[in-house]
């Protein structure tokens, strides 16, 4: 039996935009960016930010991936292919979002979200999490 098909998010358009613009900014001008979010936990996490910053930042963008995510066809489960650049933004905050909640003591759903990701896409997983 086959399972539902791979969903391919369409091009951020704030990709580009990180590039020459902080996070903050990007995430000003593309509030419904993954990409944006994801490049603003990331950079609080690697700025000393508190955990709980890294986890509110990675939370507003899985969901906004969510949002997205439904509005391409995606019913709630199935691949979500790390290989599809567009996708990765979606990927790394579900990604934060699991180490954040794991570090603050939030068991199941660093569990759920590790899980949620694997299942998603492995090679993600693989890049992301690795061995975590």
């Amino acid at each position: 039996m086959a399972g539902p098909p791979p969903t391919h998010l369409p091009q951020d358009p704030a990709e580009a935009e990180l590039a020459g613009s902080t996070p903050a900014d990007v995430v000003r001008r593309h509030p419904a960016s993954p990409m944006a979010w994801a490049a603003l936990a990331e950079e609080a996490r690697d700025g000393g930010a508190d955990v709980v910053t890294v986890y509110a930042y990675s939370r507003v963008g899985y969901h906004r991936s969510l949002d997205m995510l439904r509005r391409n066809g995606w019913k709630g489960n199935g691949p979500v292919p790390w290989e599809h650049e567009p996708n990765r933004g979606f990927l790394r905050c579900l990604a934060m979002l699991a180490v954040a909640a794991r570090e603050i003591g939030e068991t199941p759903e660093w569990e759920r979200c590790s899980t949620f990701l694997r299942d998603s896409s492995p090679a993600a997983y693989d890049a992301l999490l690795g061995d975590a």
